[in-house]
Order: C-alpha cells, then structure tokens, then sequence
C-alpha cells in the first residue's frame, strides 16, 4: 500500500467484501467513517453445534451455501477464516484498525458489507451472491456497465437476517484478528500455516477440528521479527510449511 501510495497508483478490490466496502466509501469523507462490517454466510458449519465439528467430513466442509467456488476458499469459509483474513484484508485497504472492523454473519449473502459513520448511519451494498459484479466494477470503475445477467429480487428473498460471528466455535477468526493486531511475522505464519493444514484436511491427513489448533501451534512456536522483510518472510515461509507438515506426521 505505501508503494502505491508512492507511485500514486490506486488499488481496487475485487473480492465482494472489500468492493462492498469501498462502493459505500466512494464519495465519503473517510475521517467519518466509525467502522467497516463485514458480512459472512456463516459457512456449511454455522448451525452446528461445536461438539459436532469434530465429526464433520471433507464432503461436508465442501458444500457452502451460497457460493460456489475452489476447494481451498470453501474450506476458509467452513472454518470462517475466510472472514479473517478479509479483516487483515480491509486494515490495509481501508486503513483502519482491527477494533473498527466488525464481522456479523449474514446468511442469506446479499449484504455484502457495510461502512457506519460517526453519525450513526449505515450504507449497505446487496447484489446477488456472485462474483461477476465485484470482477465488473473493478475493471469498469468509476462506471457501473449495464448487465444482462440476473438482478436482485428483495420480495423473492423475503427476508434478510444478522447473527454474531461464534468466536469460539470458529477460533479462527480471532487467531486473524490477533495476528493482525501483532503484526509483523504473525500474518505470515497464520498466511502460509492455513494453507498447509487447509492442504492436509482435503487430502484426509487431519480432522477438521485440527485445522485452528495447528495454525494456533505454529503462531506460538515461531519466532517473532517485527519487521521483515522479503528474504525474512520467505524463510518464514520455508518454517512454517515445515513445522505444519512435522506436526502432521505427528499426528498421523
């Protein structure tokens, strides 16, 4: 981001989240701005109680339903790290801090984030759950393109309902947070940690409830540098992958 800045290049955002995020900001003055929310589906998991976790299976952390996407970003989104990372996500896009972003689960996926100002008022961006909007505007901004594919229908929908994020059930929304809030090589470990134990569950090396407490393991054991640099987060890297694959064998 300070490169960009330096470079006067802007950066747009791509994900739904973050362009929600940013079509509500586009005009504002940011110094109003009290707080970015950020909504979820909730995932595959979000009715479940946690004790059923432990049973879930790969097919069943697989069908999310809302969206359709890879096997990766679907597992993130059972284990709600998807959301955690958005936060990290919008701390550097928006330039706010972990305590002024908020995460409500929305389980109809039509809000796709909103922006609070000081004042109290909230703007909301809905569409339809689909990627091709967000993809759209990045590309075609400041214009929104005229469209043939499907609009939303709010009578259709009928209703739209918000829960609190359960942080103890999806521990991986607070080992985001707390990352982001420690900086330096923490988001690295927590980064590179997912995708490993994310590898090792669709490839049956784990259990899903293994999925946190491994990343969780790997925040604690590596050794902190405040301010790394590229040739310190590769070597991060380079650790993390192998404390991960040794706990694995561990386990197995």
């Amino acid at each position: 981001m300070k490169i960009a800045k330096d470079k006067k290049l802007n950066i747009f955002p791509v994900d739904s989240e973050h362009s929600a995020l940013w079509q509500c900001i586009i005009g504002e003055n940011e110094n109003n701005i009290d707080k970015l929310i950020l909504t979820g589906s909730g995932g595959p998991f979000r009715i479940l109680d946690k004790n059923e976790l432990y049973d879930v299976t790969k097919e069943q952390a697989l069908k999310h339903p809302n969206w359709s996407m890879g096997s990766k970003i679907t597992i993130d989104s059972a284990t709600m790290m998807n959301k955690g990372f958005e936060v990290i996500e919008a701390h550097w896009l928006f330039n706010l801090n972990a305590d002024q972003i908020d995460i409500v689960v929305h389980p109809q996926s039509i809000i796709h984030s909103m922006v609070e100002f000081v004042d109290g008022s909230v703007k909301a961006q809905l569409g339809v759950p689909d990627m091709k909007l967000p993809i759209q505007y990045a590309l075609t901004y400041p214009d929104h393109y005229s469209t043939d594919w499907e609009n939303l229908d709010l009578t259709a929908i009928g209703r739209l309902t918000f829960e609190k994020p359960d942080f103890e059930k999806f521990p991986c929304i607070q080992l985001a947070y707390d990352a982001l809030e420690k900086g330096g090589t923490f988001p690295v470990v927590l980064n590179v940690a997912n995708d490993e134990v994310v590898s090792a569950f669709l490839n049956d090396h784990i259990p899903f409830i293994q999925i946190p407490q491994l990343i969780a393991e790997a925040l604690d054991q590596h050794e902190f540098i405040e301010n790394p640099d590229l040739e310190t987060i590769s070597e991060i890297t380079h650790w993390t992958t192998n404390y991960i694959h040794d706990q694995i064998l561990t386990y197995a």
